[in-house]
């Protein structure tokens, strides 16, 4: 995903253009999620220049129509994007969102690219490894190590049913140290080795975890459906995830 670097640096300064604005221009779409005028214009910015460099892969976009899935089950990869995750965080102004863009093939996520603008902050993968660009440098994942079992979790998404678990985490580690964090940063921290555990036990899509998928395995670490523990599939009829969990 080297080559897409480019790519979400551009989605990227489109949106810190709207996020320095007083006005975000925010809407509601049907399922009652935010939208803004950032979310509209990074995601124009992703799917021209995914046409230009890749005119063969179908492209599958939260802010794009979804095509039918008679059609897209004929699909043997494509382009899972989330032109801003973390909305909310945008809306918040703490700099938590991310532009996320990753590739399905054959059955699974191949490559996946995370940026956070605000933060200047980049993840993604490369021949089979993980990096990340922090204030200039790239750095192999994982490179940072947790001194006590650390679990991440949601800034805007926190339920009843994490919490319960975080108890139950407590009696089994002792000491659990957890970080409030937004967007597909927290998996991203997975794979950096600064956390060691996510639990999500609430709604995401497809377009949340794709790019964090790829970029997860390639660091060592994995993420699997809650339960079962069996992979995330993707590109299905229902675009929506089971609850599932991220662990090194």
């Amino acid at each position: 995903m080297r080559e897409l670097i480019t790519t979400v640096r551009k989605a990227g300064v489109e949106i810190l253009k709207i996020y320095a604005k007083e006005d975000f221009g925010v809407e509601l779409k049907a399922d009652q999620s935010p939208i803004t005028l950032a979310d509209k214009a990074a995601n124009k910015v992703i799917i021209e220049e995914l046409k230009i460099l890749y005119s063969e892969i179908p492209i599958l976009s939260e802010e794009s129509k979804i095509l039918p899935y008679d059609e897209r089950k004929k699909w043997d990869q494509c382009f899972i994007v989330d032109p801003i995750d973390g909305t909310k965080e945008f809306i918040k102004r703490n700099g938590e969102f991310t532009v996320n863009i990753g590739l399905w093939k054959a059955g699974r996520m191949v490559e996946g690219i995370i940026y956070a603008p605000a933060k200047d902050l980049l993840y993604f993968t490369d021949k089979g490894s993980s990096f990340r660009v922090k204030e200039g440098v790239e750095t192999k994942l994982p490179c940072e190590e947790t001194e006590t079992f650390t679990m991440v979790a949601s800034n805007s998404h926190l339920n009843e049913a994490t919490l319960d678990h975080l108890e139950s985490l407590k009696s089994k580690y002792g000491t659990v140290e957890i970080k409030r964090v937004g967007s597909s940063l927290k998996m991203c921290m997975i794979a950096d080795g600064s956390a060691d555990y996510y639990p999500r036990l609430g709604p995401t899509s497809e377009w949340d975890t794709a790019a964090a998928q790829a970029i997860l395995e390639a660091s060592g670490a994995k993420i699997l459906k809650w339960g079962t523990k069996e992979a995330l599939e993707y590109n299905k009829e229902n675009v929506l995830n089971p609850h599932f969990f991220a662990s090194r």
